[in-house]
């Protein structure tokens, strides 16, 4: 039961909706797009969400909308970076001192969860991207960025040489595990825990092989360089003068007494 004596809230009383929504936060407006976005996707092809329509959804404005993102796109890589945030606040160090697979295990397995609400609207987003190369070509550049946070967050680098090698391969064995996670009907997800085992082993071999071949090829870019650097033409010496050795003042002087 309300209280009687309570006063009313100066954002909500008499100002209806419109003027409620006039003074959301710009964070909340930008979760409200997000949810808004994931939650059409969810529900059509991606071709037939109109941004207009994720708007309205949202309960904003076109305009309000164009304040806060320049295409569907980069609502994309918002939800990403929201799922990010959740995985990484959530974080803790009591996983340290496992091996780096089982500390990558636990941070792509709360990924999971964080991302469950939105199944659907990630299925259509990957359906999406079967379909248009270009805009997965896109997508794979914000799941880099995400997967690099995921590999910090379980103390594993992805710096060197090589970084970008370890990232891709993670990328494309994450591609393959959400396909069965979007599938697993299994109330534990013994499917996609066996999955994500599986991809991960395969993945720890696949990085120890990399790291050999940076060690292998790291005397090459070595003879490499020094035989650039050999062959690169040098800029002819100047001849010195007798007036190299002057102050600046005594050059002035010189110039005066020569013209």
């Amino acid at each position: 039961m309300a209280d009687p004596n309570a006063r009313p809230d100066p954002l909500k009383s008499d100002l209806g909706p419109e003027r409620e929504h006039a003074h959301a936060k710009p964070s909340d407006k930008r979760i409200a797009i997000v949810e808004a976005l994931m939650g059409l996707a969810a529900e059509r092809r991606w071709e037939d969400i109109s941004l207009t329509v994720v708007a309205e959804r949202a309960g904003l404005t076109l305009s309000e909308f164009r304040d806060h993102f320049p295409s569907k796109g980069a609502v994309l890589a918002a939800f990403s970076r929201m799922i990010d945030k959740q995985v990484l606040d959530g974080t803790a160090e009591d996983l340290l001192g496992e091996p780096a697979k089982e500390r990558l295990f636990d941070v792509l397995m709360r990924r999971l969860d964080a991302m469950a609400p939105y199944r659907e609207g990630l299925r259509g987003v990957l359906e999406w991207a079967r379909r248009d190369p270009i805009s997965a070509a896109a997508l794979n550049q914000v799941a880099l960025n995400s997967m690099r946070f995921m590999l910090e967050a379980a103390d594993i680098s992805s710096e060197g040489s090589m970084g970008n090698v370890k990232l891709q391969g993670l990328v494309l064995a994450w591609t393959r595990i959400l396909s069965v996670w979007l599938d697993d009907e299994d109330q534990d997800g013994a499917r996609t825990m066996a999955a994500l085992d599986r991809e991960l082993t395969r993945g720890q071999m696949l990085a120890a092989r990399v790291d050999d071949l940076g060690r292998l090829a790291a005397p090459l870019r070595t003879l490499a360089r020094s035989l650039m650097n050999a062959t690169r033409p040098r800029r002819p010496t100047r001849a010195r003068s007798a007036w190299d050795d002057e102050e600046p003042m005594d050059r002035d002087t010189r110039r005066t007494h020569t013209m």
